[in-house]
Parts: structure tokens; sequence; C-alpha cells
């Protein structure tokens, strides 16, 4: 039997759903089948089915739809990806929202039947791993809704292959991915936007790879920039463009010629096909302004340029774009010691300089500053010859010897062995301070070298001549101050700046383990000369013969005629050697 309590709940005429029934299926239809066909047609209309309605109108914001209840249902406009080109008589399929709502109307929804219909589709359609195609709608946490028909949910980190900052920069755009993973149950997919281009870029690599060869000038996109270069997608592999090849000219980053997103030409450097890396280059695609560099600047030739950067050990001066020289910091002056370029130049300076030399290979010119003025060092010899007296200014002093200005900028030495005929001096810091004025003899001038030496000596006639020889005989027994006490000897000032030396074996007739046994400094000691030595400029002295009495200094004397050599002879420090003398 019918159940027209149930026709009656669904808000249906029963009378009319039966004549419509035998209507369309004839007067035939025997009672027993009617009942179970309206028992069919029932369940159709219950909420959550999809029914299929056509067009009959459209009011205010919804669109009339009749799907054969006793009144038409309503579908807000919003539903219809076409409102305007809607009309009367099409056919659509709607969702059963409600029966009978509030105000008693039919409340029916397009959407929700596309999307029943479209994940029906999906999986009849589509397993993991297929390719699908999208828009997507809107941001939800932790990604993107994209429509391929139903919402699916595109996770932040499967967006592209290098994460962006900002994924809203996707909404309203159509995309391609492939499905991550299918929830029937909760009818819930996941898609990959990034799988489907790591496998797109890697068949693309493999046919890049084959494809391109050494030399072959390509486009490519610019993908990500660092210090020290710039990357470059070229289909499916990132080719390197290094800061060295962008630009013939300096540049400090690479920002400063290209940006990400830039299509650029590249020309191919370098395959690795092993390691799949590719070496690029931007400024190979014009010709190096090194090519005629030998013609455009010769060596010796005085050019203008600018001073584009500062280093400890020189300045970089550009010539013209590409085409940069170092200025070595010895070559910035003749004469001025320079501890960095900046005490000379400043970087945006225009210099004028010389070019040194040429190396094409290397891509490397020397020049020179200094080269500009004349050489102070060329009127040296002409202005200062040899045998010169000058007044110069001690400007350093040196184990070796003293540096005195003759000039600004032009330094003599004056060497420690030339200070003093007679004097042993250890340091110039025993006889002068910096700043000291003192009058040199000029002795000799390299101008290869630029050195000049001085003396102060020779200002003087060497005492060691005349003078000393005649003063002080073998024989002589003569007063003097002890000045300086060694383990081989004592030193003993017989008069101001000459020394002899009175060895240990002289002290005394007796065993002399040290020196300081016998004398102190400061004493004065009657000591006799035993020899006076012109070539090595050396006297030796005796303590012990000159205390013999008159008769044994006279026996002692007439013995040494002739007398004997000194075995030995004096060392380096002016001693006499440790044998004994023999008479």
């Amino acid at each position: 039997m019918v159940n027209y309590n149930l026709i009656e709940e669904i808000g249906v005429d029963a009378q009319e759903v039966e004549d419509l029934i035998r209507q369309a299926l004839g007067e035939t239809v025997a009672t027993g089948n009617m009942d179970s066909l309206l028992q069919e047609d029932i369940q159709n209309f219950q909420r959550g089915n999809i029914l299929s309605g056509r067009v009959v109108g459209k009011a205010g914001d919804d669109v009339v739809v009749d799907v054969g209840l006793k009144s038409e249902g309503l579908v807000n406009k919003t539903e219809f990806d076409d409102y305007n080109g809607l009309k009367i008589g099409d056919v659509v399929e709607v969702y059963l929202e409600e029966l009978e709502d509030e105000t008693g109307t039919v409340r029916l929804s397009k959407r929700k039947a596309d999307r029943i219909r479209g994940w029906e589709k999906i999986l009849e359609t589509k397993k993991e791993d297929d390719v699908v195609e999208g828009k997507c709608m809107r941001k939800i946490k932790g990604g993107l809704l994209v429509d391929i028909g139903v919402p699916v949910f595109l996770p932040a980190s499967q967006v592209d292959i290098r994460r962006p900052s900002d994924i809203g920069a996707y909404i309203g755009k159509t995309i391609r991915a492939v499905i991550l993973k299918v929830d029937e149950e909760r009818r819930n997919i996941v898609i990959s936007r990034r799988r489907l281009m790591e496998k797109e870029r890697e068949q693309a690599k493999h046919q890049l790879l084959m494809d391109v060869s050494e030399g072959d000038i390509i486009k490519g996109t610019v993908t990500n920039i660092a210090d020290f270069g710039a990357f470059v997608d070229l289909g499916g592999l990132d080719g390197l463009l290094h800061i060295t090849d962008i630009s013939w000219g300096r540049i400090s980053h690479p920002s400063e010629v290209v940006r990400i997103g830039d299509e650029i030409r590249v020309k191919i450097l370098t395959i690795d096909r092993n390691k799949e890396k590719i070496a690029l280059g931007l400024k190979q695609l014009e010709a190096s302004p090194w090519e005629s560099i030998e013609e455009k600047y010769p060596v010796g030739a005085r050019i203008k340029g600018k001073v584009v950067n500062l280093v400890s050990y020189g300045a970089f001066v550009q010539l013209e774009e590409g085409i940069e020289g170092l200025v070595h910091i010895s070559e910035m002056s003749w004469t001025k010691r320079i501890n960095h370029p900046s005490e000379l130049v400043n970087v945006e300076d225009e210099v004028e300089v010389v070019v040194l030399d040429i190396n094409k290979k290397k891509h490397e010119i020397s020049l020179g500053i200094k080269q500009t003025e004349v050489n102070p060092w060329e009127l040296v010899a002409e202005k200062y010859p040899p045998g010169t007296i000058i007044d110069g200014i001690v400007r350093n002093l040196a184990n070796y010897g003293a540096f005195v200005e003759i000039e600004p900028g032009i330094d003599g030495l004056l060497h420690v062995s030339d200070i003093s005929w007679t004097e042993k001096i250890s340091h110039p810091n025993e006889k002068f301070k910096k700043g000291d004025v003192i009058k040199c003899l000029v002795m000799d001038i390299d101008q290869v070298k630029q050195r000049v030496g001085l003396g102060l000596k020779q200002l003087t006639e060497d005492p060691w001549l005349h003078a000393i020889p005649g003063a002080y005989k073998p024989g002589m027994v003569v007063h003097g101050k002890v000045t300086k006490i060694t383990n081989f000897g004592v030193f003993v000032e017989l008069e101001e700046g000459l020394e002899g030396l009175l060895h240990i074996s002289e002290l005394s007739d007796e065993k002399v383990d040290t020196p300081q046994d016998v004398v102190k400094p400061d004493d004065e000691v009657d000591v006799k000369i035993l020899r006076v030595d012109t070539t090595e400029r050396k006297i030796g002295l005796s303590l012990k013969r000159a205390q013999l009495p008159d008769e044994a200094a006279d026996d002692d004397a007439a013995a040494q005629e002739p007398p004997a050599p000194i075995k030995g002879g004096f060392d380096e420090h002016g001693a006499l050697g440790t044998d004994k003398i023999e008479l």
C-alpha cells in the first residue's frame, strides 16, 4: 500500500503524486506496482538527495527550480557560475537541503550537488600520483584550498620547489599538481605542486644535459642570488653565473646587474654532466676589452683613471669599463714611506698613472703614480757627489747604523763602523738620538738601489795613520782607566776615544780566573804597551809587565828585540790570543 503518511510528511499531495505517476506510466499500472513506485519516488525526495530540476524563473537573488514537488525550490544565484546566461527551461542538478524551511520554502543547493558529483567523478577517474588541475581558492591553515572540481588541500610546503614567502600570491591562479593522498571516507584529497615540478624538472634536466654544449647561448630565469653569483634556471637545471662572469667591469654584488625573476641570455662556459653542473657567463656575450689592451694602453703610456678600490698593498684604478690596473704601494711615491694607499689617494679620485707592465692572459695591468714625476734619485748624484759634506737630521736608529735625512725623502745610511775611528760603538744610540743634526760626508751613491752611504769619522784624519803610532810605542808605560771588563780581558781608555786591550793573561804572573779579581771598572792603572797594530787598529797592553822594576823592565824590553810574533794575534774583540807571548 502507498504510505500516505510519509507522502504528507514530506509535504507532497498524495493524490497529486498518484495521479502524476499514473499519468506518466499509464492506467495499465497495477495497483500493487503503483505502491512500490510511489515508495521509490518518495525515497528520492528525502533530504540530502540530488534531484534533477528545471529552471522556471528568477526571483530576487534566487533561481526558481522545479524538482517535481508541490512547490518550486530556490537556489541562491551565487551558486551558478553563469547566472546571467541561465535560461528558463535549463535543466540543473540540485541538492535537497530542506523540504520546507521556516518560511515554507524548499531549499536547494546547486553547489553541494556539483561538489558531490565532482567527488564521484574524481573518485572514479583519479588516483594517487595522477595529475590534476585547479584554481587556488583561498588560504587555509597550513596551505591553500584548490578547486579541481572539488576543494582539495595543497600544503604550503608543497606549493613550490622553494617555499614561497607568501603563498597568498597563488590565490586566483590555476595550477597543476599531483594527488598525494585520497581519503574516500572523509572525502579529503591532498595534492602537491612541488612533486609534479620536481618530476618534470628531472625529466627536463636530463633532456637539457643531452641537448646543450659548451659555447651555446641560451635563455634562463634568475632564481636565486648569492654574494658569489646568481643561479639561473635553464629549464630543469640551475646553472651558476659567477660574479666574475657577470660583467667585465667591477661589481660588488650580483644584484647590481641581475634580479630574481629576470629572464636573461647567458653563454654556457663549462658542463660537468657527471655532477650535473653548468657554469654560465654573461659578460662573455660581449667582446672582451682586454683583446686589444696592448694597443690601447702600451707600456710607458701616461693615462688618467679613477681610483675604485683601496687595499693594504695598493690602489685599483679603472682605466675604462672592465679595465682596471693596480698601483702597488711601492709605485706611489719616490720618497715618501707610505703605509697605506689612503695616505696618498682616495676612492673616486682621478689620478694620472703610467703603464708599467701588462699580463694579457691574467687580465692584469701594473701601474705607477710616482713615474709621472721626476725621480729625485736621478738628481742625487748631481747634487751630492761623493765627498760632499752635508748637514742631516737623524730620522731613525738601527743596530747597524743611523738613517740621516739629506733632504725630504732622501735618506743616507751612516753605518756604525763609520761613526768613529777609535771608539768601539755597539749601537748608534750611544752617540745620537732621533732629531739630532749632524755633519756627514757622502761616501757613495747607488741610484739603482736608492742608497746613499755616509761617513762621520771620515770628516777627520785617521789617527791610526800617524797620531796613534807616533804617540804610543811598544815598551811605553802609560796611564789609563778601566772602561769595560770581559771574560777575556779588560779595556783601558788611554785617552778620549782610544782604548787598548789588557788581556787576562797580562793581568798578573799568577793565574787569574776572572779579570774582576784584579781590577774593577773605573780603576786607574799603569799599563805597558806591548804592541800597536795600525792595520787592525788595536793596542795590546800588559799590567804585570808595567809593575816590573826598571832594571827588569829594561831586561824585558831588551829581551823583546826583536819581538817574537804573538801566537793567535788579536781576536775579533781586539783581544790578544790566549797563548802566552814568546819572548
